[in-house]
C-alpha cells in the first residue's frame, strides 16, 4: 500500500537525483537569459551615431557632449555591455563593489562600500555631482544603474553630517526593524545623490536611465534609493518612521538636530523640470526572470504558475504558501511548476552560522516534501546567499535520507541558522559566484 500525506493523498515515488539537476539548469538557464549582455542586446543598439534604448532614440551626434554614470552592483557589465556598442566615446564614471577587470581609459573608476558607505562611495558621489553640473542643455547623461547602489556611492546632503554620523544612522536604521522601503526613505532624505537629486545635478542636460532592477516592479523608484527619479517619499513620512522607532533621540547630533527641527529638504517630485528631459527604462528585472524560467518549465513539459506574492514574507509563511500551491496545481497536471521571485525574510535572534535566506527557505522546505516527488530551488541570480559562497541551495525529497547517512541533521542546521554546511557536504549548494547582476532571488519548485 503506497505511503500517504496527512490529507490521505497517496505519495509519489521520490524523485531521483536528476529532478534537483532538472531545477538547477532551470535556474543556470534563466541566469543566462537575464544576463546584462543579453538584455542589452534586445534593448540596447547603436548605429550609424543613433544609440536606441528601448523605443526612444539619441543621436548621439547632436549632443555637445555624452557623460555615462555607472552606480551598482552590475556596474562593470552594464558598462561594458554599453561601450561594446558605443565605443571610444564613452566617458564618464562607475562605481562598484569591485575593480573592473579590465579598464577603460576615459572612466573614472571608484570602488564603493557595500552594505555600508565608505570614503570611496563618498569620493565617487562628490565627483558625479562636480561632473554633472558641468552639463547644459546641449549634453546627453547617460544613466546605468542597478542594485547596491545606494550604498556605493553617497553623499551627505547636508555639510554638518560627517561620514561616521552617516555610517552610525544607516546602521541604526538596518537594525530598528524598519522595512528597506522605510529605511529608503530617511536615506534619501539625508542624501546629495538620492530621491531624484542627480537627476537636478544634471539638469537642464537631457537624461535617460537604463535600469537593472532588484526591487519590486511598482516601486523603481527605490532602485538604488532612486537617484535619477521623481521621489513618491516625504519630509514628513521621515518624521513619522523616526517617531515610530524611536530613532530621534539615538541619531548622532548632526541628524538629530534635523529632525528635531524638522529641517529636512524635500526631494524633487514628478513636477520638477529636472524631470522634463529625462526617460528611465528597466530592461531587466525579477519579472524578467520569472518569465524566462517559466518559459524554460514549460519548455520541458510542465504546467507553470508564477506567484510572487510572498514577497517580503518570514521564509517558512513563504515556503508553506508555494508549497500549497504547487499541490493545488498539481491537482490538475502531471507535471507542475512554481515560480517565484522576490526576497523572503530571515529574522534571526542570536548568533548565526554560514548560510542566507535561500538556504534557509531550501533547508525548511525539506523537511516539508521529505518523501515526496518535489524539487525545490531557491537561489540569488546576484550569486551571493547570506554570509555564505553559494547562491542559494536545492532540495527534493530524498534531501533528509541522504543527509542522514552523512550524519547531517537538518532541524539543528535550520535552528541555527546554518545551511550552508548543511548543503556544502550534499553538494547541493547552488554555486555561481557573483554574477555582476541582480534581479531579485529566484525560487523553483517542480512536482510530478
Amino acid at each position: 500500500m503506497p505511503l500517504a500525506d496527512e490529507q490521505g493523498d497517496p505519495i509519489p515515488p521520490v524523485l531521483t537525483p536528476n529532478s534537483r539537476e532538472l531545477a538547477r539548469q532551470i535556474f543556470l538557464d534563466t541566469l543566462a537569459e537575464c544576463s546584462v549582455g543579453a538584455a542589452f542586446q534586445r534593448n540596447i543598439e547603436y548605429d550609424h551615431g543613433v544609440l536606441r534604448v528601448v523605443e526612444d532614440l539619441y543621436n548621439l551626434e547632436a549632443y555637445s557632449r555624452v557623460f555615462v554614470v555607472a552606480i551598482g552592483k552590475a556596474a562593470h557589465s552594464m558598462t561594458k555591455a554599453l561601450a561594446s556598442q558605443i565605443g571610444e566615446r564613452l566617458e564618464g564614471v562607475v562605481v562598484a563593489p569591485a575593480q573592473p577587470d579590465h579598464y577603460l581609459h576615459k572612466l573614472t573608476y571608484f570602488q564603493g562600500g557595500h552594505p555600508l558607505p565608505n570614503e570611496e562611495s563618498v569620493a565617487a558621489a562628490r565627483h558625479i555631482l562636480r561632473e554633472l553640473q558641468h552639463l547644459h542643455a546641449y549634453a546627453l547623461a547617460i544613466f546605468l544603474i542597478s542594485g547596491g547602489g545606494s550604498a556605493l556611492a553617497e553623499n551627505p546632503l547636508y555639510d554638518s553630517i560627517s561620514l561616521s554620523d552617516l555610517l552610525e544612522t544607516y546602521r541604526l536604521l538596518v537594525h530598528s526593524g524598519a522595512p528597506i522601503a522605510e529605511i529608503n526613505t530617511i536615506r534619501k532624505h539625508l542624501s546629495a545623490i538620492k530621491g531624484g537629486r542627480l537627476a537636478l545635478a544634471a539638469y537642464p542636460a537631457h537624461q535617460v536611465s537604463i535600469l537593472i532592477s532588484d526591487v519590486p516592479e511598482n516601486a523603481l523608484d527605490s532602485l538604488a534609493s532612486g537617484p535619477t527619479m521623481p521621489d513618491s517619499t516625504t519630509t514628513e513620512l521621515c518624521y513619522e518612521i523616526a517617531a515610530k522607532y524611536k530613532l530621534t533621540e539615538r541619531f548622532p547630533h548632526s541628524v538629530q538636530e534635523l529632525f528635531k527641527d524638522r529641517a529636512l529638504e524635500e526631494t524633487p517630485k514628478s513636477d520638477d523640470p529636472a524631470f522634463v528631459r529625462s526617460r528611465w527604462w528597466p530592461i531587466l528585472s525579477e519579472a524578467t526572470a520569472a518569465k524566462a524560467a517559466a518559459a524554460k518549465a514549460a519548455a520541458l513539459g510542465f504546467a507553470v504558475e508564477i506567484d510572487n506574492s510572498c514577497d517580503d514574507w518570514d521564509y517558512a509563511q513563504a515556503a508553506d504558501h508555494l508549497l500549497g500551491r504547487l499541490k493545488d496545481l498539481r491537482r490538475g497536471a502531471s507535471k507542475v511548476c512554481v515560480v517565484s521571485t522576490g526576497e523572503v525574510v530571515v529574522n534571526i535572534p542570536g548568533k548565526a552560522g554560514v548560510g542566507g535566506r535561500n538556504q534557509q527557505f531550501a533547508l525548511y522546505c525539506a523537511e516539508k516534501i521529505s518523501g515526496q516527488n518535489i524539487a525545490v530551488l531557491s537561489a540569488g541570480t546576484d550569486g551571493v546567499d547570506g554570509n555564505s559562497q553559494a547562491a542559494g541551495a536545492v532540495v527534493d525529497g530524498s534531501t533528509l535520507e541522504r543527509a542522514k547517512a552523512q550524519s547531517l541533521n537538518a532541524a539543528t542546521n535550520l535552528a541555527q541558522f546554518n545551511a550552508y554546511p548543511f548543503f556544502e557536504k550534499l553538494e547541493d549548494a547552488v554555486i555561481t559566484g557573483p554574477t555582476g547582476n541582480n534581479v531579485r532571488d529566484l525560487r523553483i519548485l517542480l512536482a510530478y
